[in-house]
């Protein structure tokens, strides 16, 4: 069985109908920031009120499986030492000087409600995002904890909301959960299905991405962790090999590809290898060490014919260009699936 990539299934309502749930999912990715945060307002506020009576936190620890998340918003700005401790538990260290925040989505995870238990057990200071009435809500009950109400499993969301807390209390940078939710919107707009492919950056990106291995590249550390994501996204909806990495990772494999050969039959056999296909995602980071990596990346596609694919953001935020960024790359990874055709 071959499978081939039809571009007319981008732009044909049946098909894009068969994929409704993932598109008005990600279409609403704004609306649950929204909806999220609105709900979490007034314990968010009250957390805040809490905040301006105690001391300073010795040290800020996101404890959790998404707890990588805040470490790549929050290491360049945190003004106090900051750890992401992924792991069931807490570090020996930990005590009430500290102040640990968990991201429990969906509230049923025996790792964050072992994190929080230990907490309130250690007298830390314990700010939690998670469902009232779940399982790591019943273990964050505490004098020094607070607990800010979601109803949503989405990540993103969940994450805004202990983010927006952190800025209020002077632990992060600003992450305006309008802003977010303003950014997401604008891509779901511009990656509408109901946008033909010849205006729509979705659809043209998974027809660039159609016959390749994609290799997804971000600069600063938020969009490192976007192109992680994406890649995810599409393998996930593919089956096909994608990989993210840092420059030093990736260039191998780009300057590893045959060099293109225009005389080559598509139609010969063995011409059906996979080439890569350089994916950057651009947050707008201008460091000197993110330009001299994406002009290593870039100029090593082009010395091996490796088309360069790049994604880019005008959100105003860090969190919000973030978002931008890895939603864009999903849009394109279920249009990528619903091309894909088994004959």
């Amino acid at each position: 069985m071959a499978t081939w990539f039809d571009e007319s299934r981008l732009d044909d309502a049946a098909a894009l109908e068969a994929g409704d749930l993932v598109l008005r999912t990600l279409a609403e990715s704004g609306s649950r920031v929204r909806r999220t945060a609105g709900e979490a307002a007034a314990a968010t506020a009250e957390a805040v009120t809490r905040a301006d009576d105690l001391a300073r936190p010795r040290a800020v620890l996101a404890a959790g499986p998404d707890s990588r998340l805040l470490r790549a918003v929050l290491e360049p700005w945190c003004p106090v030492p900051f750890v992401a401790w992924p792991a069931a538990g807490l570090p020996g260290w930990a005590g009430s000087l500290d102040l640990v925040v968990v991201l429990a989505p969906d509230g049923a995870d025996t790792g964050a409600a072992s994190a929080v238990a230990e907490a309130v057990r250690r007298g830390c200071q314990l700010v939690v995002a998670c469902p009232p009435g779940s399982l790591v809500a019943d273990h964050a009950a505490g004098r020094w904890s607070a607990i800010l109400p979601t109803s949503t499993r989405d990540p993103l969301a969940t994450a805004v909301v202990v983010l927006e807390y952190l800025d209020r209390v002077s632990l992060g940078p600003r992450a305006d959960a309008e802003q977010v939710a303003e950014a997401l919107d604008a891509v779901a707009i511009a990656c509408s299905p109901h946008r033909d492919l010849a205006v729509n950056p979705a659809k043209m990106l998974a027809i660039a991405l159609a016959d390749t291995n994609p290799v997804v590249w971000g600069g600063s550390v938020l969009a490192a962790r976007a192109a992680r994501r994406v890649a995810e996204s599409i393998r996930r909806a593919t089956g096909r090999s994608s990989l993210a990495g840092d420059a030093e990772h990736l260039l191998p494999v780009i300057e590893a590809a045959r060099q293109r050969d225009v005389f080559d039959d598509p139609f010969a056999e063995g011409s059906g290898d996979r080439r890569p296909v350089l994916v950057v995602l651009d947050d707008g980071a201008e460091e000197p060490v993110v330009r001299e990596q994406r002009g290593r990346l870039t100029a090593a596609a082009s010395e091996r014919g490796v088309r360069v694919e790049t994604v880019t953001t005008d959100a105003t935020t860090e969190v919000a260009r973030y978002a931008s960024l890895l939603l864009s790359g999903t849009y394109a990874a279920e249009y990528l699936r619903i091309g894909l055709v088994d004959d």
